[in-house]
C-alpha cells in the first residue's frame, strides 16, 4: 500500500515553519533523509514527504524545542539506544512497565538489579504488545528471545518487529526499514512495530517521569 505524501510546499504552509527551519532540523538529523522523497512532477522534481510521520514529527519538534536543544532533540529522535540505566524497582515505580511484563522479562532474560536502556526498551516492548492484546504470554516470550539475540545486528539504524501466525504456530523476527514484508499463504501478522518509534517514545517516557 502506497503511503500518503506530502509536497514540501503544502508542509511549509500547513506547520508554518520557514525552507531554513525544514533544511536546518534536516542537518541536525531531526527529520531523517529517507523521509525527502524527489519525485518527478509535470513542473519539474519535487519533494514529498511520509504526510503522517513528518507532520507527527514537526510538531513534537515545535512542542519541545522551547525545553530541549536541537541537539538533545536529535539525541531523542535517534535509534541508537540513550545512555541511561534504571533500578529494576524504578521501572514499574515511574510507570515505564508493568509487574506482568517485568516478571515475564525475568523469568527468560534473568535478574538483575539495574537495567541498561537496550533491556528496558525490550520490556517496553513487550509490555506494549501484551497490553494492547496482539499476543500472549508464549508469544512475548518468543519476542524476548528474538530481541535478545538479534537486536544488537540493528543499533542505529531502523527496524521493526513482526510476529505472525499460521495455525496456532507463531514466529517472530526484525527487519530494517524501510521494508515490506510477505508471507505465505494463511500466515498473519499478529504484531507489526517499529523498534526506532518506540526507542524514541521510551526515552521520552524516561524523561517526562524522571
Amino acid at each position: 500500500m502506497e503511503q500518503d505524501l506530502i509536497s514540501k510546499k503544502e508542509l511549509l504552509e500547513l506547520t508554518g515553519i520557514s525552507y531554513g527551519q525544514l533544511y536546518r532540523w534536516k542537518r541536525k538529523n531531526l527529520i531523517p533523509e529517507d523521509w525527502f522523497i524527489r519525485k518527478s512532477t509535470f513542473t519539474g522534481q519535487e519533494t514529498f514527504f511520509p504526510k503522517e510521520k513528518v507532520l507527527a514529527r514537526i510538531n513534537k519538534i515545535k512542542n519541545m524545542k522551547e525545553d530541549l536543544s536541537l541537539d538533545d532533540l536529535a539525541d531523542m529522535f535517534s535509534p541508537n539506544p540513550a545512555e541511561v540505566t534504571l533500578k529494576k524497582e524504578e521501572l514499574a515505580e515511574r510507570n515505564i512497565v508493568t509487574i506482568n511484563a517485568l516478571e515475564l522479562f525475568v523469568e527468560i532474560q534473568g535478574d538483575a538489579e539495574v537495567f541498561i536502556f537496550e533491556k528496558i526498551l525490550h520490556l517496553f516492548v513487550l509490555d506494549k504488545l501484551l497490553q494492547s492484546g496482539e499476543i500472549n504470554l508464549e508469544e512475548g516470550k518468543t519476542l524476548l528471545l528474538t530481541l535478545g539475540d538479534n537486536y544488537k545486528k540493528f543499533e542505529g539504524k531502523g527496524c521493526e518487529l513482526l510476529m505472525a501466525r499460521k495455525m496456532g504456530v507463531s514466529t517472530c523476527f526484525l527487519i530494517s526499514t524501510p521494508a515490506e514484508a510477505f508471507f505465505e499463504s494463511g500466515a498473519k501478522v499478529v504484531a507489526r512495530i517499529n523498534l526506532t518509534s518506540c526507542t524514541e517514545e521510551l526515552k521520552t517516557r524516561i524523561s517526562r517521569e524522571g
